[in-house]
């Protein structure tokens, strides 16, 4: 039976839930495991964890198991991960983006970084200061007049990966979610430092504002998708189609970037890998957020995720 983990509140404290149609069910409750009542605790025993919530789902379904749930309409829904341990994002890594980027500085698209034989390239954004949940009211940073929006597929790492081979490397994935990587484009450059400079760009002023990362609705165990570079992936301002692209376009793919990260550094459960945004961002047009939008995000075999703009 597919399910989705997610974190909600119908009291004083979050709790991890397993969506089983359109009903939410207590995790711990139903697996039987204290440490269950978060999904960070989930993740940290994945393995384990992931045998009890497929067991569980199964009774469920057939009946044999009696559980009290929650209808999904009157849970309410928080980001899926509370919170990631570090969230590493992917620049750059769509050919349709790097096109549409080159487009409008005048100039001809060249070879991606993967022809030239570099690696996948991260950034790192904050965790509990830039992840909102579904539904949430994101407030435009005072310092920025535009502030941009990239949906992107989101690795929900399950498993320790440190040197991990491309060809293993998704097996260390628990699951997948939509996020968006908003991005405060004015102050990505420091302009009284030369170009030439390494402090010549604001990654933190950019990337790290307070919920610079809406995060959700849930997570899709890895298992339950069957290619992750094959997923469709949109996003609308105010219904407006803006992003409408599929994940094959990646220039590095989710286990090239996960293996590179691994050589790097050792990817702990709760760590989220972004995978980068296609074409369709706000930065070429000269169209930015502002109060009162509403963004929209949708991948193929996750869902939905929505978000506002304040001032």
């Amino acid at each position: 039976m597919p399910y989705k983990l997610l974190s909600f509140r119908t009291g004083p404290s979050p709790r991890a839930g397993v969506l089983i149609g359109d009903t939410v069910y207590d995790a711990a409750t139903i697996t039987k495991v204290p440490a269950h009542a978060s999904v960070l605790g989930i993740l940290e025993d994945w393995a384990r964890a992931r045998r009890l919530l497929d067991q569980a789902a199964k009774r469920l379904e057939s009946g044999k198991a009696r559980a009290k749930g929650v209808p999904l309409g009157r849970a309410r829904l928080l980001a899926p991960v509370l919170y990631p341990g570090t969230i590493y994002c992917a620049g750059a890594n769509y050919t349709d983006h790097m096109a549409e980027m080159a487009r409008a500085q005048g100039q001809p698209p060249g070879p991606t970084m993967k022809e030239l034989g570099e690696k996948p390239w991260h950034f790192v954004k904050t965790s509990k200061s830039s992840v909102v949940g579904p539904g949430a009211r994101v407030k435009l940073p005072v310092y920025s007049q535009m502030v941009d929006w990239e949906v992107e597929l989101a690795a929900v790492i399950g498993k320790v990966a440190r040197d991990v081979p491309v060809e293993r490397a998704l097996a260390h994935v628990a699951g997948y979610t939509i996020a968006d990587d908003l991005s405060a484009r004015d102050v990505m450059r420091r302009d009284k430092n030369p170009a030439t400079s390494p402090f010549h760009y604001d990654w933190l002023s950019q990337k790290c504002f307070d919920g610079s990362c809406p995060l959700g609705p849930w997570i899709v165990p890895a298992d339950q998708l069957s290619d992750p570079q094959r997923l469709a992936l949109k996003l609308w301002v105010n219904d407006q189609l803006m992003q409408d692209s599929n994940t094959s376009r990646m220039i590095f793919d989710t286990a090239e970037q996960i293996a590179m990260l691994s050589s790097r550094v050792t990817l702990q459960p709760g760590d989220l890998v972004l995978t980068g945004t296609p074409a369709g961002v706000g930065m070429p047009r000269r169209v930015f957020l502002k109060p009162g939008d509403t963004v929209k995000l949708w991948i193929e075999g996750i869902g939905e995720l929505r978000h506002t703009m304040t001032g």
